[in-house]
């Protein structure tokens, strides 16, 4: 026996890679639902490789009775006025927005990172997703504070364009196409051109002058890994369509070598340990694209400070920074709690 699972806003980017990755991971699943705004009702999309196409269920009108998990990709519109309705159904939700995030009665999970915060989830029946570029950067923290406590992370992100949904990644491809042709590129998603450029501003600035993704990075380390970690995060978007990459440098409360580091990132769950100091010993963003794993390179001490390493982290941002968490809280919360399937 499997369960009935309802993707919440399936045409765009993460909503189609949640059909994928739960496609691809086999999800034991009775019945699947797309659902979206009423604009796409009807319309089809594919059910990962599986040869099936699903027909667009509008939201308006959906029942979550009966359902038992519902992935929430929508934004934060239509997670505040549809997941409570859900949850209040019985439908379980795991929604991908920043909406619920920060709220105290709601898990944010990484489930490599503190499954057991899950067992939460019955006070209102909805389980956060956590920002991507958290998401990758906890995964990589976690074995590493399990040894020696981290104190400080100062990160600086480079992050695609997909993150910034199918409009960031059509104004990369349309300013690229207007450059190449000796057109003068129109900044229009962005704040600034972000073909053949970076830029050091994602989401609305804050009183303090940092950014509100800046701020994300912090809070939800915060809250996911340990309350007393110190996170100053500098965001940029860069001209990559899909993975985000991260420059970490790490303050410990105690001793740890790279070669420490290393052994034991090389056994964690969900990373994939790729360093070698030399040309192309490394990952870069477009490896990543469609994998699964959180890549670390560039382990190296931090003489900078008492007990400190630097690091790079590398992920498919649509995948474990949003689609594949999603899937793999589902898998978690199946297994802890809900066991329907056989």
């Amino acid at each position: 026996m499997g369960y009935r699972v309802a993707v919440v806003g399936a045409t765009g980017n993460v909503g189609r890679e949640m059909l994928n990755i739960l496609a691809e991971r086999e999800f034991p699943l009775d019945e699947i639902a797309a659902v979206a705004s009423p604009r796409s009702t009807g319309d089809e999309v594919d059910f990962g490789e599986t040869g099936r196409t699903l027909k667009i269920k509008n939201i308006e009108h959906f029942d979550f009775a009966g359902w038992d998990i519902a992935l929430f990709a929508a934004g934060s519109g239509p997670a505040k006025d549809y997941a409570p309705k859900a949850a209040a159904a019985g439908c379980t939700v795991i929604d991908n927005s920043s909406y619920f995030r920060m709220e105290h009665d709601v898990p944010l999970i990484v489930p490599e990172v503190n499954p057991h915060a899950i067992d939460k989830y019955s006070r209102r029946n909805i389980i956060a997703n956590p920002n991507c570029s958290t998401a990758q950067m906890v995964v990589a923290l976690k074995p590493l504070h399990d040894e020696a406590r981290v104190k400080r992370v100062v990160v600086a992100t480079y992050q695609s364009v997909s993150g910034a949904g199918k409009a960031g990644m059509d104004e990369l491809f349309e300013q690229s196409r207007d450059i190449f042709v000796g057109d003068r590129p129109t900044p229009g998603k962005f704040t600034k051109q972000i073909a053949f450029n970076v830029i050091p501003h994602i989401d609305s600035f804050l009183p303090d002058g940092s950014t509100k993704e800046e701020w994300k990075m912090s809070v939800e380390t915060k809250k996911i890994l340990d309350p007393d970690i110190e996170v100053i995060a500098t965001c940029v978007r860069v001209p990559v369509f899909v993975g985000h990459s991260e420059a970490l440098a790490i303050e410990f409360e105690k001793e740890i070598t790279p070669a420490r580091a290393r052994a034991i990132l090389r056994e964690a769950p969900g990373i994939m340990l790729v360093d070698k100091a030399e040309d192309g010993g490394y990952v870069t963003p477009v490896e990543c694209v469609g994998e699964y794993a959180t890549y670390v390179s560039r382990v190296r001490r931090d003489p900078t400070v008492e007990h400190g390493l630097a690091l790079w982290c590398v992920s498919d941002n649509l995948r474990k920074g949003a689609a594949l968490n999603a899937v793999q809280i589902a898998e978690l919360l199946g297994r802890r709690h809900l066991k329907k399937a056989a």
